[in-house]
């Protein structure tokens, strides 16, 4: 008995396919344009003042099976939605967090990528797009330090392609899979030992300093390991916030006497708050006598590669054994963009799993025997877009040097702003900008406390006048700039900071801690 095929009812979701005919594509791009160029044109507040009460409701009345009936309708409902209260990066009284105004060639990047829906995880599908991720990893790499691409030969085929690293959905993913890699390199090691696993697993630990990133201690818990599996390295007087290269031997030679095996050491090249660099050559030195991996989360500071003046304070990153970047950080790229790299490419293989669908084995090479890849045998994710593409845009639009100039003028931008300082009396330095983030608090103690520092953002948010962080440093509750747009001014700046403190004295009497 055949069985019947129930008919589309929709021929307008037919025609809006992506096909030989363009004009579903033309027609979309023209009005998805038209309505950025609206908004980006006019949005005189980094965001909304509507409530977040205010906001969910008008979501919540959204009937998502009842349609506007053509694209022009569903994205002018978008503006009273979403854009109209939108957070706008690249407006000058954004502050907040380590988000970037992006560049229109990395878009162009992104909506050829997401036109063409290219999946990069086996060579059927990827092509040529594999090849270039590769490529762009390997340029990573050089710039990290590490000499010559390639991976060990499968039966000496000299076409092998190198496979160095991959692209991931952010800094937390990156550090989860060089987390991993290294566990089961340190799991390897132990397998000579006759312990169980649980004993094997219960010898591992990681090494962090005090500001480490906090998906760090995530990920030590996602691969099964306890809170005691995670040590902290005390920071060097002369240095808050960075890890110690004496106190960090120390814990190693500890750690061998106690019959543990150091998985991993952690260092960070711009933590989150201060963005501060860790010592790594010295910390690299330690690890290499220790012969343990180590581990650099330069998620932000990972921008200084490419830096024409700054590029020094990342000596020994080459050191490493693994490193994240963030490209939609200081490089200027739409989210998401991030990559983990190795210097031995042959750790990769600890997270290849192969699937007769997908990327079988030895389906590296043609029957002629060329050699192809397949990039789900070095991620952890199956499904993944080819975010490269607008990174290889962006670099073969303008190369990498402007992109380290733009990095260095937002640190000098910091380092500016921080010298403004000195013309508000209720405001105080915390910490002199490592990178581009400014650290200050209330000047008055009484006003020193987490319920007024909130209460300031806050309100300032609830205005839509600006946007600036808040966090703890040391028990001391503070504000916190975070600067990623180069084309802001010292005027701008001094702008965000008036407004912090005239929102700040209107506070008082300052509220009392709670």
């Amino acid at each position: 008995m055949a069985v019947r095929t129930q008919p589309v009812h929709s021929g307008a979701l037919m025609n809006d396919f992506l096909t030989h005919n363009t004009t579903a594509l033309r027609n979309a791009l023209a009005a998805a344009e038209e309505l950025l160029e609206h908004h980006f044109r006019t949005a005189a507040q980094p965001c909304g003042s509507a409530t977040a009460a205010e906001l969910t409701r008008a979501v919540r009345e959204v009937d998502l099976d009842n349609p506007t009936g053509d694209l022009p309708s569903a994205l002018a409902e978008l503006s009273p939605l979403w854009l109209d209260h939108a957070v706008w990066y690249h407006h000058p009284y954004y502050a907040s967090h380590l988000n970037c105004p992006i560049a229109a060639s990395a878009v162009a990047g992104e909506t050829i990528a997401t036109s063409l829906n290219t999946a990069v995880e086996s060579w059927d599908q990827a092509g040529a797009a594999a090849v270039m991720e590769l490529h762009l990893l390997d340029w990573v790499c050089a710039h990290i330090g590490w000499e010559g691409p390639g991976v060990p030969k499968k039966n000496n085929d000299e076409t092998t392609p190198p496979v160095r690293g991959v692209f991931t959905s952010g800094g937390t993913q990156s550090n989860l899979q060089a987390l991993y890699i290294a566990r089961e390199k340190a799991l390897r090691v132990l397998s000579t030992t006759g312990l169980s696993h649980q004993e094997k697993m219960g010898r591992l630990r990681f090494l962090t300093s005090e500001d480490t990133h906090y998906s760090v201690a995530r990920a030590v818990r996602l691969l099964g390991l306890g809170d005691e599996a995670l040590l902290t390295i005390p920071a060097p007087p002369t240095a808050p916030g960075t890890m110690c290269p004496q106190a960090l031997s120390e814990t190693l030679q500890r750690a061998e006497k106690e019959e543990l095996t150091v998985a991993a050491v952690v260092a960070t090249a711009g933590t989150t708050d201060r963005g501060a660099i860790d010592p790594l050559l010295p910390i690299g030195n330690v690890c290499a006598e220790h012969a343990t991996h180590l581990h650099v989360d330069a998620a932000y500071g990972g921008a200084l590669l490419v830096s024409p003046t700054a590029r020094h304070r990342l000596r020994g990153i080459e050191l490493a054994d693994s490193v994240t970047v963030d490209f939609h950080k200081g490089f200027y790229q739409p989210v998401a963009c991030s990559a983990v790299v190795f210097r031995n490419p042959g750790d990769l293989g600890h997270v290849t799993h192969h699937a007769d669908y997908l990327n079988p084995q030895d389906s590296y090479l043609t029957p002629q025997g060329s050699a192809r890849v397949n990039l789900a045998d070095y991620s952890l994710q199956t499904t993944r877009r080819f975010d490269a593409l607008k990174l290889w845009v962006t670099l073969r639009t303008h190369g990498s040097r402007p992109i380290g100039e733009a990095f260095d003028r937002c640190c000098e931008l910091a380092a500016n702003a921080a010298e403004q300082l000195r013309e508000f009396p209720n405001l105080r330095l915390v910490a002199s900008p490592e990178l581009s983030t400014l650290l200050f608090a209330p000047a008055d103690p009484q006003a020193g406390t987490q319920k007024t520092v909130e209460s300031v953002r806050e309100q300032l948010m609830a205005q839509g006048h600006a946007l600036v962080a808040t966090t703890v440093v040391e028990t001391n509750p503070c504000f916190k700039l975070t600067i990623l747009d180069p084309a802001l001014t010292p005027a701008e700046l001094r702008g965000v900071l008036a407004a912090v403190s005239d929102r700040l004295d209107r506070q008082r009497p300052f509220p009392a801690a709670t």
